[in-house]
């Protein structure tokens, strides 16, 4: 009767730890397969995200000389009539990004600053200059500077920069949606992303 019971029990301990084994073997494979999922999501991510705008600013460029104790001078002026292409853009190629398996979570610990780029298209209008003042390449890097000073102002206070920031996070909610729908957490610079509005509010 004992070799029965004993026979029993080893046959009990044996299947229960096949089931053990295959749970664990179960539970490792769906993780495998979760994280291949978050990795294959995050390259699809992983691209440059590019806002487009355009820009004009017209503005008239003075300039004079005196000579001879300020009894004579020579004038320059121009009209300047600018039409600017502005791109901000995001090289998600460029986000940093840690996995961490065994708790679950995906941790950004960086996201790539905007880039911004100014391509302008500078007109010259009604240029007069006095043959003892001429345009000289000085004023031209002067008019240059003060455009893009006035095209960077003009985007600061446009819509341009928060619409760039809307893509960006579009593009974060993508990995969030994934992690959150397979029970992981998404994180930023160690601060739990908790839903889709918490990533509107993240600062870059």
């Amino acid at each position: 009767m004992k070799n029965i019971l004993l026979s029993i029990l080893m046959v009990a301990v044996v299947i229960l730890g096949f089931m053990y084994w295959d749970q664990k073997n179960d539970e490792k494979e769906s993780l495998e397969e979760n994280t291949a999922l978050i990795q294959e999501q995050i390259r699809n991510v992983g691209k440059l995200v590019v806002t487009e705008g355009t820009f004009s600013q017209v503005f008239t460029y003075k300039n004079s000389k005196s000579f001879y104790l300020d009894i004579f001078s020579a004038r320059k002026k121009a009209l300047i009539v600018v039409n600017a292409e502005v791109s901000i853009a995001y090289d998600l190629s460029k986000l940093e990004i840690e996995i961490d398996e065994e708790g679950k979570r995906v941790i950004i610990k960086e996201i790539p600053k905007e880039e911004i780029s100014i391509n302008p298209n500078i007109k010259y209008y009604d240029v007069t200059q006095d043959y003892l003042n001429q345009f000289e390449a000085e004023d031209y890097n002067k008019i240059k500077s003060r455009i893009e000073k006035g095209l960077k102002e003009k985007i600061e206070k446009s819509s341009l920069k928060s619409n760039a920031k809307n893509r960006l996070v579009s593009e974060l909610q993508k990995i969030y949606i994934l992690t959150s729908s397979m029970g992981w957490t998404l994180e930023y610079q160690d601060q739990p992303i908790e839903n889709s509005e918490s990533l509107e509010k993240i600062k870059i």
